[in-house]
């Protein structure tokens, strides 16, 4: 897949799965609605990049027989990487595995109904896109119960919350008005204040420049005028891997050098899997995100 594809594969995904109403966020059940009992000893397929990180954080990591093309972290996960689609799910190809559980976080092209046709035994965990943190934690603990791993999960909790205490302990309002640019793709897809990354960065004060460009859109494509316009105070690349972004590439877009944040260096470079991702990294983009806001503040 190329650069440019991937990157709108992204965008397409996020939006889809942030507005695509499957199931409560972490619901923990199968599309029958039957609670997946926990077992010691279960066969699991991850078609969920997130769910792959939440299982290995806790130490379940030995339960997984199979993972999706993109559940790439951690490295254990080498050796369980599939060329399996979590956009394009192939039943017969999930199946293969003889899984006891998969999971999923959005159910594209029905794939619980065609498992379930294939498998009427087969329990099927949806942990759709979280909205805040605490759809982050509900989703860690169903985990920990489905894989017997109740006490690691509770742990992870504990750290993730202590971490994130500490990121955010000095946040306070900024002395002047400021704004940020959230860059999802090259093509200048943003995010809103409505969406998951959104909300993490709500408690700094800084107004998003994404609000109000397009109603109904929490995913709006942005032009680069319109940014320049707007001048934000710091610009967060979230699209340093699919796109190759850079500081220095973005100082050199044309009308851009006026930018606050481009004249002042505020261009916090992310990771792309770890922004696009709402498991146990999350405290790694926050703590990441807090360190250029406090940076822009001053």
């Amino acid at each position: 897949m190329s650069n440019i594809r991937y990157s709108r594969w992204r965008v397409i995904t996020a939006a889809i799965v942030a507005t695509v109403s499957l199931a409560a966020c972490g619901s923990g059940t199968d599309t029958a609605g039957t609670t997946v009992a926990p077992e010691a000893a279960l066969k699991i397929v991850s078609l969920s990049p997130t769910a792959t990180e939440m299982l290995y954080a806790i130490g379940a990591g030995d339960q997984v027989v199979a993972v999706d093309s993109y559940s790439t972290f951690p490295a254990e996960t080498a050796s369980k990487v599939t060329k399996m689609s979590a956009f394009e799910p192939n039943a017969e190809a999930i199946l293969g595995y003889s899984p006891d559980v998969v999971l999923i976080s959005n159910d594209m092209n029905k794939i619980s109904e065609q498992l379930k046709a294939g498998n009427p035994k087969i329990q099927v965990w949806i942990g759709a896109a979280a909205s805040t943190l605490d759809d982050v934690y509900q989703q860690i603990t169903e985990l920990g119960v489905l894989t017997a791993r109740e006490d690691a999960a509770s742990r992870l909790i504990e750290s993730m919350k202590t971490r994130i205490a500490k990121a955010t302990e000095n946040i306070s309002a900024p002395m002047s008005p400021k704004s940020y640019f959230y860059e999802l793709d090259n093509t200048l897809y943003s995010v809103t204040s409505n969406t998951f990354v959104g909300a993490l960065l709500k408690p700094f004060g800084f107004t998003n420049i994404a609000d109000g460009v397009e109603a109904g859109n929490d995913y709006p494509q942005l032009n680069a005028e319109v940014i320049a316009k707007a001048n934000p105070s710091i610009i967060f690349l979230a699209d340093t891997k699919c796109c190759a972004t850079s500081a220095a590439e973005v100082a050199k877009r044309p009308g851009w050098a006026g930018i606050d944040a481009v004249k002042n260096g505020q261009i916090v470079e992310l990771d792309d899997d770890v922004a696009s991702r709402w498991g146990p990294r999350v405290v790694d983009l926050l703590e990441q995100i807090s360190a250029g806001i406090m940076a822009a503040s001053k």
